[in-house]
């Protein structure tokens, strides 16, 4: 297995400037290329300090020339909100600016407050990406090709700006069993996005992959799963709480747009406890927060029970500093990852038979 750093490029203070966040997830972009990262990740998300990223694309684009090794991810393209034409013709023309680096992430979104500003049915979401992935495989399977679906009809067409190899490496979020069985039949792997499940909801969690891996006729113990968790390394007691604080932050807002319970102040949305919400401390214990050996016993404990191909790291939460974040990126790979190998042996090896790269 190996590691990838995920960027939301949220905020909690009134007046951030978005220059200042998609600055600091490029400073951690490239702290974790020096750190020897496989995978930089770009969300995308609309209308609210959630998330300032309404194009991962863009982002990918704007590190392809100020990194040479590390892929670039769209973490994920909310597949719905794009005319299917345009999108793979985007696609087309980063893989080409990466030389060949974008890793595709790809989802059919969540939140129907963004849905609905952009006058799309969430509950056409699943289906759409579906026929999306077919129009995607037959633009470049061939120099032309045509397209009549559900949703969409396309004439004879041609896209101009083509991937470096055929396809770039395709990956699928999302809890939905029709996505979750499309990512097993065509080997792509599966990002879990709830970043603070514990081991034991995570292990079942893989269980119902597995199942869906088992209808397809593939080995249900092996499915190809990329976990999102949060991570701050620091020995300050202070440090930590500030951290987990500005976790909760993030998944309150989250969990309000899922459940389409948000309430806005002007332009911000109003933080508020959500139904099940677990107290501070039993949310400080299922992230990985704290000194570097606190967090690479938890960690390990993870990769055993998921034995996941990929783990998608975010050092950057709400406010907290991205000084900070860039002090754990550094004690991560110095510290955590050789507690890792002493623990497990090389993680290479973990899932590698899994994993398409």
């Amino acid at each position: 297995m190996n590691f990838g750093i995920f960027n939301l490029m949220g905020y909690r203070t009134p007046g951030t400037a978005a220059a200042a966040l998609y600055d600091g997830a490029i400073a951690q972009v490239k702290a974790a290329e020096a750190a020897g990262f496989d995978i930089a990740w770009f969300a995308e998300h609309h209308f609210s300090n959630y998330c300032t990223c309404p194009s991962p694309l863009m982002m990918v684009a704007r590190l392809a020339g100020e990194t040479s090794r590390i892929r670039l991810a769209t973490g994920v393209v909310v597949v719905p909100l794009y005319d299917p034409v345009r999108l793979v013709s985007e696609i087309g023309m980063v893989d080409q600016l990466t030389h060949g680096r974008l890793v595709l992430g790809i989802g059919s979104g969540y939140q129907p407050y963004e849905f609905e500003r952009f006058s799309e049915d969430l509950s056409d979401s699943a289906p759409k990406l579906v026929e999306f992935v077919d129009i995607l495989e037959k633009a470049f399977s061939g120099e032309t090709f045509t397209h009549k679906g559900r949703y969409w009809e396309l004439p004879e067409t041609h896209i101009a700006p083509r991937p470096v190899g055929k396809l770039p490496d395709i990956w699928i979020a999302g809890d939905n069993r029709t996505l979750q069985g499309l990512a097993a039949r065509k080997g792509w792997p599966i990002m879990l996005t709830p970043r603070h499940a514990s081991v034991a909801q995570l292990t079942e969690v893989k269980a119902r992959i597995g199942e869906i891996y088992a209808e397809q006729g593939l080995d249900p113990k092996r499915p190809a799963i990329a976990p999102l968790r949060h991570v701050c390394i620091t020995d300050s007691k202070a440090e930590a709480a500030e951290f987990v604080d500005n976790v909760r932050h993030q998944i309150r807002l989250s969990q309000s747009l899922r459940r389409r319970e948000e309430l806005i102040d002007g332009t911000m949305l109003i933080e508020k406890p959500y139904q099940g919400e677990p107290p501070l401390d039993v949310l400080a214990n299922s992230l990985l927060v704290g000194d570097a050996a606190s967090v690479a016993e938890r960690m390990a404990a993870l990769i055993r029970a998921a034995e996941p191909v990929h783990m998608l790291l975010q050092f950057q939460a709400g406010a907290s500093p991205f000084s900070m974040a860039l002090r754990s990126i550094e004690r991560f790979a110095g510290e955590v990852v050789h507690m890792l190998e002493r623990a497990l042996g090389p993680l290479d090896e973990i899932g590698a038979a899994r994993r398409r790269h």
